[in-house]
């Protein structure tokens, strides 16, 4: 409808999975290294993302640089039961089986047999699953079992998992340890920053044709904004975009036509917000209508009850209306609720100022009462293990760092690129309270999930029994079983670093915490 318009050959915002208008951002490219790498060792490989940032893109460019001695199998419904799932494999491998089976036995020696022939050949085979976080516990132990398939040096089936940020969650579980452990390679993609939304739809217009930006810088500026950088949100609100500004006979789109094309694109939700004042009043004139033409003393019950007291204009209360009238309500001042001061916003609270990570880690070290003096060369977790302390630095979520709870500093990425770092104080169920230098400040999960990957730096100290030599049949060990059997850890009687974070966790001391008040 506006191509012509705009001297397109097609829509270039249309969400077709068109090669050619395949971009692959600094975070997309380094996501794609992660899948190759990982692949090279073997067993699972996992890539997650928010909804529409690219995973799949991701896996499409992973497709176009395998060699082509790569069997692939791609699963794209993974609510399978463990024989539907591996029944799907075999017949994308194009490995038979009998027909109708139900055995899991009989699918799995067909596959054994299939990688074993294909490995003779010189020909390597990989699963790549999509959605992944809604397979089932069952479905991936059976999984599991299949990258057993082995010779003496290579593994002979390689799986790569994308979902989104739940498959994280899924794979923290204790009953999943084993799998996880097997994970090579893993990639959380972030959403573009802003220089990647404007190369991407830069990028998208050449391809459709047109050389010349029609957006303008602001417009852009709040369609990133709009969309948090998210690939799918921009192709939306740019099409809508573009469609408006055809409507209005412009040539660009500018940044009141983009914000108006987010509205639309954000549905009901946005419609809504604007709706509510109007709705109110309709209804408001709806219910001094209708009790006007009951009588004057309706009229007046009506409205109090609405929580107006409206009157046509030289008309008194009458004593009808005294009489139906309910009771009088407490005054003003008891009764008018006063709104709660706005919570503070990440985004604002990082445009303020920057905190860099010497600072961020001085501020970890001084909450376990250690000041952080590094020497030349050292590191922060030779500087904690320098003072007695353990140096944990891993990729999580708030699940994680809950467990832990200890102190953790986050590195922050804001969509234009810039890291920030901050240390977690406190976490609750929806609100986590962070140190941004010398501030303390409170903000809902949501709110800090937009710019924190899972990055994270903790200290902790380990338990006194962590020198105890434990030995079969010891009453302590048999007590460190069962410790690790009602925490969901592998009941081996081994003091681990697992078996030891747990116990630290747990154990109360001179420690800070997350859940408890400042000192």
């Amino acid at each position: 409808m506006y191509a012509a318009h705009f001297g397109l050959t097609e829509r270039p915002f249309s969400l077709a999975p068109d090669p050619r208008y395949l971009f692959l951002s600094e975070g997309h490219r380094e996501a794609l290294a992660h899948l190759v790498y990982g692949l090279q060792g073997g067993g699972f490989v996992q890539l997650t993302g928010e909804v529409g940032t690219g995973k799949t893109t991701v896996c499409r460019a992973l497709l176009d640089q395998l060699p082509p001695e790569v069997d692939v199998a791609m699963i794209f419904t993974p609510r399978l039961t463990a024989v539907e799932l591996l029944s799907a494999v075999c017949d994308e491998l194009r490995v038979p089986y009998p027909a109708g089976t139900t055995s899991l036995k009989v699918l799995v020696d067909a596959l054994s047999r299939a990688l074993l022939d294909a490995h003779a050949r010189g020909r390597r085979t990989v699963v790549i699953i999509d959605e992944a976080q809604n397979l089932s516990m069952e479905v991936l132990e059976e999984l599991r079992l299949l990258t057993n398939i082995e010779t003496t040096r290579d593994k002979l089936l390689q799986v790569i998992l994308i979902g989104q940020p739940e498959l994280v969650d899924l794979m923290e579980r204790p009953a999943l340890r084993q799998l996880a452990q097997r994970i090579t390679a893993r990639y959380h993609l972030r959403p573009f920053a802003f220089t990647e939304t404007r190369a991407y739809v830069c990028h998208r217009l050449q391809v459709a044709g047109q050389r010349e930006m029609i957006f303008t810088s602001p417009a852009l500026r709040v369609i990133h904004r709009r969309s948090g950088g998210v690939p799918r949100l921009i192709n939306n609100i740019c099409d809508r975009a573009l469609l408006g500004a055809f409507g209005c006979s412009k040539r660009r789109v500018t940044a009141a036509t983009a914000r108006h094309a987010a509205a639309e694109v954000s549905g009901a939700g946005g419609l809504r917000r604007w709706l509510q004042p109007a709705v109110a009043a309709v209804l408001l004139a709806a219910i001094v209508l209708s009790a006007s033409m009951l009588g004057h003393g309706r009229l007046e019950y009506v409205a109090t009850w609405w929580g107006q007291r409206v009157l046509p204009a030289g008309v008194a209360p009458s004593n009808a209306a005294v009489a139906v009238t309910p009771p009088a309500p407490a005054p003003a001042a008891a009764i008018v609720a006063v709104p709660p001061p706005p919570r503070a916003s990440l985004a604002r609270l990082l445009d303020g100022g920057s905190v860099d990570r010497d600072a961020a880690l001085a501020g970890l070290f001084a909450r376990w009462g250690i000041e952080f003096q590094p020497r030349p060369g050292e590191s922060a977790c030779e500087i904690a293990r320098r003072a007695g302390l353990r140096c944990l630095v891993r990729t999580g979520t708030w699940n994680v760092i809950r467990r832990l709870d200890v102190p953790a500093m986050l590195t922050l990425t804001t969509p234009t690129g810039e890291r920030h770092y901050a240390t977690v104080t406190g976490l609750d169920a929806d609100t986590v309270t962070l140190e941004l230098g010398p501030r303390a400040t409170t903000l809902a999960l949501n709110d800090v999930e937009r710019f924190w990957d899972g990055a994270f730096v903790a200290l902790w100290r380990t338990p006194d029994l962590a020198a105890t030599p434990l030995k079969p049949g010891d009453d302590l060990r048999q007590r460190v079983v069962a410790f690790q059997r009602a925490n969901g850890l592998q009941a081996d009687g081994v003091l681990g670093e697992e078996t030891l974070l747990r116990l630290a966790a747990t154990t109360s001391g001179s420690r800070p915490s997350l859940s408890k008040a400042r000192p």
